[in-house]
């Protein structure tokens, strides 16, 4: 514990006589060197043509006329074959039974006929699209890499424009 007390007085007390000073120079530019970089540019503009496409066409879209129909024939049919069914009190639930039957089967075959039935045609539609003009490249001028020595360093700063000087912070420590 002493020891470790004995260090930290000796450090803390060369840290007390110890001094810094920070300053800036300045110092002159030697050479500017342009920097170009190659831009390339390119003009959208848009082609438009007329083009075939194919487009299919679903026969009874949504409608359910047809449905209908198909409906009202089933249940005269089954009607009609369930009246020939039975004798009787027996012969009336049958051809109440047949109308039902029919009818939903009328209605269903209908339905899927619908839904199977489509149609293929071609249509001439209008696309456009953005193209590109060719792409022209040219060399423009980005900035100035700035050339300064300073006690015998090189010293490069890119700027926008050329400097006559660059400043340069120095620390000394004793």
């Amino acid at each position: 514990m002493r020891k470790v007390l004995i260090t930290a007085l000796i450090l803390g007390s060369s840290m007390l006589y110890a001094k810094q000073t920070t300053y800036t120079e300045y110092v002159e530019v030697t050479s500017s060197k342009p920097i170009y970089e190659r831009v390339s540019t390119r003009v959208p503009y848009e082609e438009c043509y007329e083009k075939s496409v194919p487009v299919t066409y679903y026969n009874g879209s949504g409608s359910t006329s047809g449905l209908n129909g198909g409906a009202i024939v089933g249940g005269i049919v089954g009607g009609v074959l369930g009246h020939q069914i039975g004798g009787g009190h027996g012969k009336d639930i049958a051809t109440a039974g047949g109308a039902i039957l029919g009818t939903l089967v009328g209605q269903n075959a209908l339905r899927n006929d619908n839904r199977n039935y489509q149609s293929t045609r071609y249509e001439t539609r209008r696309h456009c699209e953005t193209r590109y003009t060719n792409s022209r490249s040219e060399r423009r001028l980005s900035g100035y890499n700035n050339i300064a020595y300073y006690r015998g360093k090189k010293i490069v700063k890119f700027s926008n424009r050329r400097l006559s000087s660059i400043a340069v912070r120095v620390t000394l420590s004793y």
